[in-house]
């Protein structure tokens, strides 16, 4: 059980990457709404991924760093799990996850199931209304410590937005997400 909450949360994580690059999110894929089909990211995703969690650089993930990006998604809830979470992806038993470690608990695992962009997908919609505007994109990437203007929060909005409502619903979230991912 520790696997998925750490692969929910490390999706969570690469989204933020994938908000910031509008040119990549235009395609539509619908036939990628089954809860249990799953997604390969691949390694450079992962790396961004791995990157965001590695606070000092290091090339490995401390526990403390693991915690820290927890309470800044949010999740605080879940860092009583993290002990759990590290006896099963530390690997080589040194108290740390490496990027070889994080590569191969995320092959163990099958990918990303569409279930974990929907936990996702919540983590951004903040009022729980079904949308996710520009004004929680930017809080959510702020609560992570990026550098954002609401501005740009509208264009990464706009560049998903296909129904032109102004707003990501998780039909548009759910073909974002899956598009530079092959299909497990």
């Amino acid at each position: 059980m520790a696997n998925v909450s750490f692969l929910e949360f490390q999706y969570k994580l690469s989204k933020c990457r994938m908000l910031r690059k509008p040119s990549r999110l235009f395609s539509r894929d619908r036939q990628n709404s089954g809860l249990l089909t799953s997604f390969q990211p691949d390694l450079r995703e992962l790396r961004h991924v791995f990157d965001k969690f590695d606070a000092n650089k290091d090339g490995k993930i401390s526990q403390m760093e693991y915690k820290a990006v927890l309470r800044a998604l949010g999740q605080g809830n879940m860092i009583a799990d993290v002990p759990k979470i590290f006896q099963v992806v530390d690997l080589d038993g040194d108290g740390f996850i490496d990027f070889k470690e994080f590569v191969e608990v995320h092959k163990q695992s099958g990918g990303v199931k569409a279930m974990d962009i929907n936990s996702a997908f919540c983590t951004f919609d903040l009022n729980r209304d079904g949308k996710i505007s520009a004004e929680e994109v930017m809080q959510v990437l702020r609560g992570l410590g990026e550098q954002c203007n609401l501005e740009d929060c509208r264009r990464m909005v706009r560049a998903v937005d296909t129904d032109g409502d102004g707003m990501v619903d998780m039909e548009e979230f759910m073909s974002m997400m899956t598009q530079t991912m092959k299909r497990g």
